[in-house]
């Protein structure tokens, strides 16, 4: 473990925003505890200090936003360490907004109709959700909320739950996607319905959450049966009850905004913070109940609920209106779609 040496760091120019720290005991023991839980990886003395600042920046506003009791706490996961510009750079938000411009196309078909749709449903109690997987260091959401749906979606029609390879459309999906600079979920069901499906993550396992690039595409794993995409289905846009009914068949992916500090450290309840419609990270649903969404991340089980968040669905209690005038929270319902086996 690499602990504080108040010592050394006496000679290292501390901020004001550190130096009343530094003999807090019970914060010390704290920040290293969380070094060790998470395998922060230190460099040296002067980048343990920086992210000790981080840390004692984010905890104070971990402080201040449960104190208020909202729907929703916060907490320190994986990424405490990290200024929000950091993480929004780490993350690639900004890649990915100027791609998510146009994510709807033409394959919407009317979900709306179903009358008998389920009070609420969650894919996790069906075994055909795999656990939380890790994007790391890498601006590849996209790959991960698309394989995310995909694997649900052959498990539900085909009854096995494969572990698909989020590496392959990394790598080789690279004419309208950008590896770790961003992608869209749409371009990713087309690219695996043009290779007739994909392969395993066992024959093709995820590197560049620490490489932070993406790799020559390998061309010798065989797809997985079951993983042919005949189609996707957008879902229309601004509309829960087409959300709802998209996922009372399946999960789906979707498209937020998740440049939010907020959101960075989100731990548990609801998630009904002021968050806008400026999509910039591929997601997942997998379920909803009365008034949330069970949101899906690619972040680690370190971040949210085991890496999940319940996000507010319907009406935005802070203005008895829907969510960004039915936008959804966090642009939710502006980009949902599914692959069709």
């Amino acid at each position: 473990m690499k602990f504080i040496n108040i010592i050394l760091l006496s000679f290292l120019g501390i901020s004001s925003t550190i130096s009343e720290y530094l003999h807090n005991p019970l914060l010390l023991t704290r920040f290293n505890n969380w070094i060790e839980k998470h395998k922060i990886y230190i460099f040296n003395d002067e980048h343990l200090l920086h992210v000790y600042e981080n840390w004692i920046d984010n905890d104070k506003y971990i402080d201040e936003i449960n104190l208020q009791g909202l729907s929703y706490k916060l907490g320190h996961n994986a990424y405490s360490g990290y200024s929000f510009d950091e993480f929004r750079q780490i993350m690639n938000f900004n890649f990915n907004r100027k791609l998510i411009k146009d994510i709807q196309s033409n394959n919407t078909i009317n979900l709306t109709n179903n009358s008998n749709l389920p009070l609420s449903i969650d894919w996790r109690l069906y075994d055909v959700v795999n656990p939380i997987k890790d994007q790391g260091q890498c601006g590849s959401c996209w790959s991960f909320s698309t394989i995310q749906a995909l694997e649900s979606a052959s498990a539900i029609k085909y009854g096995k739950l494969y572990t698909l390879s989020e590496q392959e459309l990394v790598d080789c999906d690279n004419i309208r996607d950008h590896g770790c600079n961003g992608g869209l979920m749409n371009n990713a069901f087309s690219w695996i319905s043009k290779n007739n499906g994909i392969c395993s993550s066992t024959d093709y396992p995820y590197i560049s959450g620490t490489t932070k690039v993406s790799s020559k595409c390998q061309k010798s794993c065989k797809n997985q049966p079951n993983t042919d995409i005949i189609n996707y289905i957008d879902i229309p846009i601004n509309s829960d009850s087409a959300m709802m009914a998209a996922l009372s068949q399946q999960p789906v992916s979707i498209a937020i905004e998740a440049d939010q500090r907020s959101f960075q450290l989100y731990l548990s309840g609801i998630f009904t913070a002021t968050c806008g419609t400026n999509i910039d990270h591929g997601v997942g649903l997998v379920g909803y109940a009365s008034d949330y969404y069970i949101l899906r991340n690619s972040w680690g089980a370190s971040w949210g609920m085991d890496g999940y968040m319940l996000i507010g669905k319907g009406i935005d209690p802070s203005t008895n209106k829907p969510y960004n005038d039915g936008a959804g929270q966090c642009g939710l319902l502006t980009s949902g779609s599914y692959p069709v086996l």
